[in-house]
Parts: C-alpha cells; sequence; structure tokens
C-alpha cells in the first residue's frame, strides 16, 4: 500500500509538472526530470520505495529499447547514405575528442573524461523525431540526413552499452574482448537467421489475435532481455536485440504502436528517479562545467556537422538545419552515465552533471529546431565559410520557364497532369530529393530547392513566368512567395493552398489570384458529380472504379493524404 500512495503522488506532482512543460511547448522529458527532482529526499523526500520504483523505471528503459530497435530495420539502414554515415561517424568522432579535451581541461579524471565524452555524442532520436514530425520536416533532405546519423549514433550506442554492460562481470580486457567477439557474433547471427527466417511466420500466427500479438510482443522483449542479462550483457541490450529481429516483421508498426503506452509509463519512472538521484551537496561545483559542456552541445555540435556537410557538398542551409538536431544529449547518455554508476566507474555526482546537461541542452535544442527556418536569414551571410562552390545538390542558372510549381507530392500530382496538356515550359521545386529523382527519371524539368529559403527565390527567373502554384500548406510560406514574386512580377498567376479561411484571405490580400482549400473543393466535386450523375447507380459506380485506379498510382508514388488533425 505504500508504494501504490508513493507512485500516486509521484504520479500526481509529474502531472502538474508535464502540464507545466506542455504550456512551454517543452519535451515531457524535461517535466520528468524536474518532478523527480522535486520527490528527492533534497525537496519533499516522497521516495521511500525506491528499489521497487527502480525496478519499473528499468521495465521503462527495457521497453523505451525495444522499440527503437524495432525502429532500426536492416532494410532502413540500407538506406543511410554516404553523408549519414560520414556525418554520423564524423560527429562521434569530432565531439568525444573535444568532449574529452574539455573534461580533462575541467579537472576530471580519465575513465570520467572518457564517459562524458562519449555521453556527449549522442542525440535524442526520440527527441528529434518528434520535433521533426510536428514541423512535418522528415520528408525534407535535412530531416533526412538527421534521421540517418541518428541511426549510425544508435547503432554505435548498441556496441557500446554492449561493452560496458560486460564490465559488470569483472572481465579482464583481454578475456573480455574475445568473449564479446564471439558471444557477440553468435548471438548477432542466431538472431539474424531468427527474424529473417522464424519470426516473420510467428508473428502472423500471433497476428490473428490483437491481444495474442500484444502478449507474445512483451514475452520475446522481455524474454530476451532476461536473457542477454543472465549471459552477463545488460537487459537494455537484450531489449534493443529482440526490437531489430522483430524490425523484420509485417506487423513491427502495429507492435511499436502497441507497446508505446507500456512504455511511456514506465519510462516515466525511470527519468523519475534519475532526477531523485541528482546530488545538490556539490551543486557549486558542477553548474560551471554542466554550462561549458552544454555551450559545447549547443554550439559546436552544429558546428561539427555544418563543417562535415560543408565539405560533402551540401548547402549551407541544409547543414545548418542539420546540424541544430544534435544540439542535445539524449536518453541513451543518460543511460550510459547510469551504467557507468552501476559497474563502478562513475559517482552519482557525474550522473548529476551530465542530467543537468540534458536538461539544458534538451530545453535549448526544441527551439533551435523549431525556429530553424526562421534564425537561418539572420545567420546566412556568416555561414558561406561552410559551403563549398559545388553542390552536390545542384545549382544551376535558372531557364524561364512558364509555370512553377513548388511542392509535387499530393495536389502537385494532379496539377502537374494538366500543366502537360498546355503544352507549356513547366518547373517543378520540391524539397525531397527522392521526388526529384523520380520526376528526372520521368522527364520532368525539375529542381530541387526550399521555398523558405530567400537566397534560393532570389537565384529563380520568375520575371516572365506565366503562373505560379504553390501545394505548400504552410502560410509563412506562402506569404514569403507571395510577396517575392509580387516584387518582381506583377502580372503572373498566382495559386496557392490553404487549410483556413483567415489564413486564406489574408493571403488574398497580399496578392494571390486564387486559394486551393482542399477541405472545401472535395464538397464542391461531390456536389458536381451529384448534380451531373443524379441517382444514376451505374454511374457512380464507374466514378468508383476510377478513383479506385487513381487512388492505387497515388499509393505507389508514396502519397498520403495529411492527417485531419494538422490543420486547423
Amino acid at each position: 500500500m505504500e508504494v501504490f500512495i508513493e507512485l500516486s503522488i509521484i504520479l500526481g506532482i509529474t502531472v502538474l509538472i508535464a502540464g507545466i512543460m506542455r504550456l512551454l511547448r517543452q519535451p515531457l522529458i524535461i517535466g520528468y526530470i524536474l518532478a523527480g527532482i522535486i520527490v528527492s529526499p533534497y525537496f519533499l523526500n516522497v521516495i521511500k520505495s525506491t528499489e521497487t520504483i527502480s525496478v519499473f523505471s528499468q521495465i521503462g528503459v527495457t521497453f523505451l529499447l525495444f522499440i527503437v530497435g524495432i525502429s532500426l530495420s536492416p532494410k532502413v539502414i540500407k538506406e543511410v547514405g554516404k553523408v549519414s554515415l560520414v556525418t554520423g561517424i564524423g560527429q562521434i568522432v569530432f565531439t568525444s575528442l573535444f568532449g574529452f579535451l574539455i573534461s580533462r581541461l575541467l579537472g576530471f579524471s580519465v575513465i570520467v573524461s572518457v564517459y562524458i565524452a562519449i555521453a556527449l555524442t549522442f542525440s535524442s532520436t526520440i527527441i528529434i523525431m518528434k520535433l521533426l514530425s510536428d514541423k512535418k520536416d522528415t520528408e525534407r533532405l535535412y530531416g533526412k540526413i538527421s534521421i540517418g546519423f541518428l541511426l549510425v549514433q544508435d547503432i554505435f550506442a548498441i556496441i557500446l552499452l554492449m561493452v560496458i554492460s560486460s564490465f559488470s562481470s569483472g572481465f579482464k580486457l583481454s578475456e573480455l574482448s574475445i568473449q564479446f567477439l564471439v558471444v557477440g557474433l553468435l548471438l548477432i547471427g542466431f538472431f539474424v537467421l531468427i527474424s529473417v527466417y522464424i519470426l516473420p511466420s510467428l508473428s502472423t500466427f500471433f497476428a490473428k489475435s490483437q491481444e495474442f500479438l500484444f502478449l507474445f510482443s512483451i514475452g520475446w522483449g522481455m524474454g530476451l532481455a532476461a536473457l542477454f542479462h543472465h549471459i552477463g550483457f545488460s537487459m537494455e541490450i537484450g531489449a534493443l536485440v529482440a526490437g531489430v529481429a522483430l524490425s523484420m516483421s509485417p506487423f513491427h508498426y502495429e507492435i511499436s504502436s502497441k507497446l508505446k503506452p507500456l512504455r511511456d509509463f514506465f519510462i516515466i519512472l525511470f527519468f523519475v528517479i534519475l532526477g531523485s538521484q541528482m546530488v545538490f551537496g556539490s551543486m557549486g561545483e558542477l553548474i560551471v562545467p554542466a554550462i561549458i559542456f552544454s555551450l559545447f552541445i549547443l554550439i559546436g555540435n552544429p558546428l561539427i556537422v555544418m563543417v562535415l556537410m560543408g565539405i560533402l557538398g551540401y548547402r549551407k542551409k541544409t547543414g545548418f538545419q542539420a546540424g541544430f538536431t544534435v544540439a542535445q544529449i539524449s536518453e541513451f547518455s543518460l543511460i550510459l552515465v547510469a551504467l557507468g554508476v552501476s559497474v563502478g566507474h562513475l559517482s552519482n555526482e557525474i550522473l548529476s552533471l551530465v542530467t543537468i546537461v540534458g536538461l539544458i541542452t534538451i530545453f535549448g535544442s526544441t527551439y533551435l529546431i523549431m525556429y530553424s527556418d526562421k534564425m537561418y536569414p539572420y545567420f546566412s551571410k556568416y555561414l558561406s565559410v561552410f559551403e563549398r562552390k559545388k553542390f552536390i545538390e545542384g545549382k544551376k542558372e535558372f531557364e524561364n520557364y512558364d509555370v512553377v510549381l513548388f511542392g509535387y507530392n499530393r495536389i502537385g500530382y494532379d496539377l502537374l497532369q494538366s500543366f502537360e496538356k498546355l503544352k507549356k515550359r513547366v518547373l517543378v521545386v520540391d524539397y525531397n530529393p527522392e521526388t526529384i529523382l523520380e520526376l528526372t527519371k520521368n522527364g520532368f524539368e525539375c529542381r530541387y530547392g526550399d521555398v523558405d529559403d530567400e537566397e534560393f527565390l532570389s537565384e529563380m527567373n520568375l520575371i516572365e513566368t506565366k503562373m505560379i502554384v504553390s501545394t505548400i500548406p504552410e502560410f509563412a510560406t506562402n506569404l514569403l512567395l507571395i510577396d517575392k514574386v509580387r516584387r518582381i512580377n506583377k502580372k503572373v498567376i498566382i495559386m496557392a493552398i490553404s487549410h483556413n479561411i483567415e489564413e486564406a484571405n489574408e493571403l488574398y490580400r497580399k496578392g494571390a489570384t486564387y486559394i486551393i482549400m482542399p477541405h472545401f473543393l472535395g464538397g464542391i466535386h461531390a456536389s458536381k458529380m451529384i448534380d451531373e450523375h443524379k441517382l444514376d447507380l451505374g454511374k457512380f459506380l464507374k466514378e468508383k472504379e476510377k478513383h479506385i485506379e487513381y487512388l492505387k498510382n497515388k499509393k505507389r508514388l508514396g502519397h498520403e493524404h495529411p492527417k485531419a488533425e494538422r490543420h486547423r
């Protein structure tokens, strides 16, 4: 009963703090850690049953890494390009090197400096994916590159955690390396075979019952975590391997979504416990190193990424935005240091130091990522040093085009069919490199570009363009485009997308010729069908056949309808 009361109080305080974080538009993980600080012995001293609550938190970490493993499909890893690999490895090397030097200059021992340096290299996959999704930037070039080097970091973290967890058995270094190599290779080979040849069939059998699939997923993840713990590795690594093995299952998305509520509940307790274990007795000694390390992460990490991407030939804006995605440390960093404490390599003071750095960098990077588009114009002229004259993204003089289509996905697909019938020169501009590649293969003139980049718009030759169409739903982007175009071309027809009546009226006031409102157009189209076909079932069935064929083609091209909640 005491544990139940403690949990109730902890969750109540966590809800209150998380609500404040929600109002401030900060990741809830900050609220969880702050709640842990509040219930710690230094403040309310709520936690008495530390061992029991710690078990719950360990389950949360296991579920967290299990779900991360599910997203690490070998198929996805194959798609990570040269830039993700080079940037990922380069950022790990340079961040750990500079982090180690800073740690040593601050007076930390070699072993502590190694832990701190490596902890600083990890960026939060969960936080970055959430922020990129909120911005709808997962398909933009910088978003794809960021996701790619996050996968590289995750793989590095898996290997590293396996090595550190093995120290708990007290092996000598030579014995450890041999056993780690042999056991690691055997386990990896064994579970690769299972994931390819056995698990897909098993999961299909279990998927016949949603309840059975849920139970199988929990049993598989917890079972492998326990097996790895028994062998001498950590439960976290077992959970990661279990997730990677299940990533080949056709039901891995469903498994992941079903386990997230369980993960979210238990992981809250992990970060609460983490916050409660912070040591404040030496806070005066920790605050200066915490600020120095935080500034290194917030400024140094983005600079490292910008340099590497500039060398590879990417534009300064792509490097600028991708750099901000590594301006924080991750859950892996905290887990790594916590593991170091558990094997006796680190003290709780170091855990507190890294946790403070985590709070500062997660808090600051959220704003950097969310407002990178608005910040870029102020820094643009200073970033040319990171940019080579020859761009891998492509840069050449723009020719004259009768029609320019900004954004190909969804609506742009239909518009392009109509433009072809006009027999006019049409240019498609899109920020998805895969879209550009597909259009180029099909013989369309296209260019990779970001409409939010004023420099890119300035490079375009739009003086004699007859029509400009933007299928980009962002209001601010369309305002910028209309304003820029109207300054140089008063007679051009400008069409844009909007999902909001007030914003549509504002776009009209700024000079738009016509605003496309998809939600209303659907009703207009259905109304015209009724007027034309009356109550003739046969005609509606013909429309159905045509629409099904149309949707199949859209699906083949990867065009999905946006979720309704994204639009106001």
